[in-house]
């Protein structure tokens, strides 16, 4: 069973507000000439803001937060955020895996940006919903 995709769009703002919250100012992740210096595409995204967005869209589906049981993920591709009012989308999709004797539910999740998956190994357990 697949669970309705979830689309969140990430611009630079966003990007400033997760600096200030982490405390994560690295200039990758606002300068483009220090991303590009080091290798990059450009600035991108914290990998843990990408998560925490992953995140967002299980605790939805989940219905609580507290329901979460179980979360991880490995990162396999930077989201580029580009300098413009528009920013880029990350879509986060799953597909329930299987449910437990206990009440779990154990999802595969998918995050894409541009088509490409920017997560790999993305994997949940949730309580049930009713």
């Amino acid at each position: 069973m697949d669970l309705p995709v979830k689309t969140f769009r990430v611009t630079r703002a966003d990007l400033v507000r997760y600096a200030g919250a982490s405390g994560d100012f690295n200039p990758i992740h606002w300068s483009d000439r220090t991303a590009v210096k080091v290798g990059l595409p450009g600035v991108i995204a914290h990998g843990m803001f990408t998560m925490a967005l992953v995140g967002r869209a299980v605790t939805e589906w989940a219905g609580a937060a507290d329901a979460v049981v179980e979360y991880g993920v490995r990162f396999t591709r930077p989201v580029v955020v580009p300098d413009d009012d528009e920013g880029t989308e990350i879509q986060v999709s799953a597909v329930v895996r299987g449910v437990t004797e206990e009440g779990l539910t154990r999802l595969d999740l998918t995050a894409t940006c541009h088509g490409e998956k920017v997560l790999a190994q993305a994997r949940a357990t949730i309580r049930t919903p009713s």
